[in-house]
This record gives C-alpha cells, sequence and structure tokens, in this order.
C-alpha cells in the first residue's frame, strides 16, 4: 500500500476514498502477465496506487518492477477506467473506487521475480487461457484487452 493512502486511512478509516493507481498490461507472444495476488488470492495485472508527486507512468513502471522485477522500456496508454464498476472491498475492510490507468508494455527488460510479498505467483497465460479467479478491479481492464485482442 502506498504511504499516501496509509496515511490517508489514518484520517478516514476504512470509509470509501478515491485511489487513483495504474497497471500494466504486459504481453509477449500472445501472453498476459499475470500475478496471484498475497492479499485476496486472485489472479491481476502488476499495479498500484499514486504517490503524492508521480505521474502515471511512473506508477506504472515502478510498480511494475516492484512486483515483478522488470522494467519497462516503453508504455503505451491503453484505457482509463473509474465508476461504480471499479469499488473494491480489500479484504481488511476498506473501501476504494478506483481510478486505474492502463498501460500497455510489449517491449521490457529482465525475468519475472515475484516480490514475495504483494506477489505470490508471476505467470503468462495465452490470451485464451486467462484464469477466471480475477482480482475484481482488474477483470474490467483484463476484459477490455482481451476484446481489443480478438478483434485485431
Amino acid at each position: 500500500m502506498s504511504y499516501y493512502i496509509k496515511e490517508l486511512r489514518k484520517l478516514v478509516g476504512s470509509r470509501p476514498v478515491i485511489m487513483t493507481g495504474a497497471c500494466v498490461l504486459l504481453s509477449s507472444n500472445q501472453r498476459l502477465l499475470l500475478q496471484r495476488r498475497t492479499d485476496n488470492d486472485l489472479w491481476g495485472l502488476p499495479g498500484g496506487s499514486m504517490e503524492l508527486g508521480e505521474t502515471l507512468e511512473e506508477v506504472a513502471a515502478r510498480e511494475l518492477f516492484e512486483e515483478t522485477g522488470l522494467k519497462s522500456r516503453s508504455l503505451e496508454l491503453f484505457h482509463i477506467f473509474s465508476g461504480k464498476d471499479l469499488y473494491y472491498q480489500y479484504p481488511n475492510g476498506d473501501e476504494v473506487y478506483n481510478v486505474v490507468i492502463a498501460y500497455l508494455c510489449t517491449d521490457y527488460d529482465g525475468v519475472p521475480k515475484e516480490d514475495g510479498d504483494e506477489v505470490q505467483e508471476l505467470r503468462f497465460f495465452s490470451y485464451r487461457e486467462i484464469p477466471i479467479e480475477l482480482s475484481p478491479p482488474d477483470k474490467p481492464v483484463i476484459n477490455k484487452f482481451l476484446e481489443q485482442v480478438a478483434r485485431h
């Protein structure tokens, strides 16, 4: 969890807040990198919330590196997600309405390695074999990505 959100939670408790962040759809050879999260044991995308003063591109690159050990060489804006479908209640009771900026990454350096804190497993999945056990805030992002891939 970001330092900013931790500080905000001290003031508001678990009441709903608007949380802005970024995620990365890292794809290679018709496969998408997903991570099994430690907080809800579901599959999702590398990503996280913005710290004060960060750009969204910096958030995406930082989170990708922190959670997977991979460094993006380029990020391309995919889509912006918000609204009631991005509401989420974390297992600890904290409630958020996410505003998520999703980036595509096909050019990166490194070998995937779980951080062991937020991520328990990393795996590339064929677009046709994406697991159904997806973390709720990542579901609309992944579904839109798969719809776009199917059209091309």
